[in-house]
This record gives C-alpha cells, sequence and structure tokens, in this order.
C-alpha cells in the first residue's frame, strides 16, 4: 500500500529554518511533497494570482520525497500542488512551521493559516504550525518535534477531510511546557501605526507597524492565554464568516416578495 502523502507549505519561503526543521521531523511519516514559495509571504492571507503566469522550480527529489519552489503565494503553492503537481489527493497539508505566532485574529492575515485552510476548502485535513518567535534562527525543536506528534495522530485517527487546526507553540523549552490546550481564538485586534518617512529624493513613505490588542486578557479559554502560560494552544478552524446570532437578531429584515 501507498504511504501517506504529506503536502508542505508555508509562507515564509522554501529555504526557511521553520519550514526545514518541519520537514525532518516528518519524513518518516510518509512520501513528503513540499510546494512553498520562493520569497517569504508572509501576510499575504488568502491572496492567489490570476494576472500573472506561476512558475515552479523542483529543487530536491529523492525517494519519497520532492521539493518545489512557486513563485506564488502559499495558497497558489496548494492549490498548484493538489490540482497539478501531485499523483493522487494528498492525505494531509501541512503548513510552517511560521516564523511567529498566528494565534488570535493574525489568523486573518497569516500566509501560513491560509495554506492550511486551502487544504481543508480542497476536502483534505490540513494543519498549520506556528512558533512564537520571529528571529531567523529561532529554536524550532519544540515546535518540530510536536508537529510530528501532531500529524502523525490526525493521518492515524479517523479525523474528517474537512478538519483543520491553528497550532501555536510558546518559544520556551521543553521542561517550561505545561502541556496542550485545545481552545479558541482570542478576540483582539492589531493597533496599527504608520511611521512616515523620506526617501533620499525627498518622496514620502510609510511603513508600517503596531502592537496587539488582548480584549480578553485573562480568558483562559483562549489561545493567547494558552501561549502566554506556556501551553501549546490548537484551535479547530473552519471557514464561516458568518455572524450566527445576527442572523435572529436582524430577522425582522427579511422581506418576501408576493408573487
Amino acid at each position: 500500500m501507498n504511504k501517506p502523502l504529506i503536502l508542505v507549505s508555508n509562507d515564509d519561503g522554501y529555504l526557511a529554518p521553520g519550514l526545514q526543521a518541519l520537514i525532518k521531523s516528518i519524513r518518516h511519516l510518509g512520501d513528503i511533497v513540499v510546494v512553498a514559495p520562493e520569497e517569504g509571504q508572509s501576510g499575504q492571507s488568502h491572496a492567489f494570482t490570476s494576472k500573472i503566469p506561476i512558475y515552479t522550480h523542483l529543487r530536491q527529489q529523492e525517494s519519497g520525497y520532492k521539493m518545489y519552489s512557486c513563485s506564488g503565494t502559499p495558497v497558489d503553492c496548494v492549490k498548484l500542488a493538489i490540482h497539478k503537481l501531485l499523483d493522487r489527493k494528498p492525505d494531509i497539508v501541512v503548513s510552517g512551521i511560521n516564523h511567529g505566532a498566528n494565534s488570535s485574529v493574525s489568523i486573518i492575515y497569516s500566509g501560513t493559516m491560509a495554506a492550511a485552510i486551502e487544504g481543508q476548502l480542497n476536502q483534505v485535513k490540513s494543519i498549520g504550525f506556528s512558533l512564537d518567535n520571529y528571529t531567523y534562527d529561532a529554536d524550532f525543536s519544540l515546535s518540530a518535534k510536536h508537529a510530528a506528534i501532531f500529524v502523525e495522530k490526525m493521518l492515524a485517527e479517523n479525523t474528517p477531510d474537512t478538519t483543520c487546526f491553528n497550532v501555536n507553540v510558546p518559544d520556551i523549552t521543553e521542561s517550561e511546557l505545561r502541556g496542550i490546550r485545545v481552545c479558541r481564538h482570542a478576540s483582539g485586534k492589531w493597533v496599527e501605526e504608520f511611521h512616515h518617512r523620506k526617501n533620499p529624493q525627498g518622496k514620502d513613505y510609510y511603513w508600517l507597524s503596531g502592537t496587539f490588542e488582548n480584549f480578553e486578557q485573562s480568558a483562559e479559554s483562549t489561545d493567547i492565554w494558552a501561549l502566554e502560560n506556556n501551553y501549546i494552544s490548537v484551535v479547530p478552524v473552519k471557514v464561516d464568516f458568518t455572524h450566527h446570532e445576527h442572523i435572529t437578531k436582524f430577522k425582522d429584515w427579511n422581506d418576501e416578495k408576493k408573487q
């Protein structure tokens, strides 16, 4: 029988240390095909390419392993892999390990999680991993170890094809880890600040920065609380932007035309 087919992607690019650590940790679990952006695509969310060509480059190939770089976004990578590059439907889509957390509303902006969600939209169980450390040379050993545990668990269990998880790992050592929390995304927002500067030619430009404002500082049911208290946060994810409570609240807006 065929080994499980694992599609791997990310948003930091095919050379990112987080991706390399992830690949190394899950190589023994199945046949691996990596399709990752040629360059960093952080913050691309669910963007895809439609007005210019997309190019791929086969970077590595050996028994049970292929790596492609892709000129497009993380979503392009997953779409292209599923519809063109793979010889069969993958058993799981694994994205990451991202340099930096994707907790709370950051999931909306995350290319890492967009790749996982694109897998879910194609009826493939999916999972995205992020480490709460933004530096290039972060220590991915803890996150890689637990990524392998999660992927093996998802492959072994009869989870639905639409299962998707957002996993964030605190930047701590194994001895400091208190456990794993299946939880929800915290409510909050990014407070943006645009720094106004001038280039050498005197032309105005703006540089985005900001800080995160957590609306639920003490809520133990949230992913941010879990990270801040040395837990790995695991949030089940689905694509449904419906504000269900408001369907009832605004039901008096319904207006059926008489025939």
